[in-house]
């Protein structure tokens, strides 16, 4: 009967390889503390947001990004799925932190984008 794919010299070569944390970070003073992808300054929040408001697939935020690989882009929505509710909060904190600014300081153009 032959091996099965699962031999222990497979295994132990996938104990080697890199977990999807490695390809994320947080560092005091870089984006706020954020999360981000490492070595970069694009946070998880906008990977994520790339996916879930716009649609995005990671070959098309890979377009966008060409400086990061597929496995950064799968890295950080990994990471999102486990942390939906911080990612979410930093989303809602950037939506009032928008809001408070529109408030305060209006538009010379209106509200429609024609002339006030």
């Amino acid at each position: 009967m032959g091996q099965t794919w699962y031999t222990p010299s497979l295994m132990e070569t996938a104990k080697k390889l890199p977990g999807p944390n490695v390809y994320i970070e947080a560092t005091e003073g870089v984006c706020g503390g954020k999360c981000r992808i490492a070595g970069t300054r694009i946070k998880v929040s906008l990977v994520a947001s790339e996916y879930e408001h716009q649609r995005m697939t990671p070959d098309e935020i890979i377009e966008a990004h060409p400086h990061l690989s597929l496995a950064q882009i799968h890295a950080a929505l990994a990471y999102y799925y486990d942390h939906q509710n911080e990612i979410r909060r930093e989303w809602r904190e950037a939506e009032d932190l928008v809001s408070s600014l529109r408030d305060r300081y209006p538009s010379r153009l209106g509200r429609a984008g024609g002339p006030a």
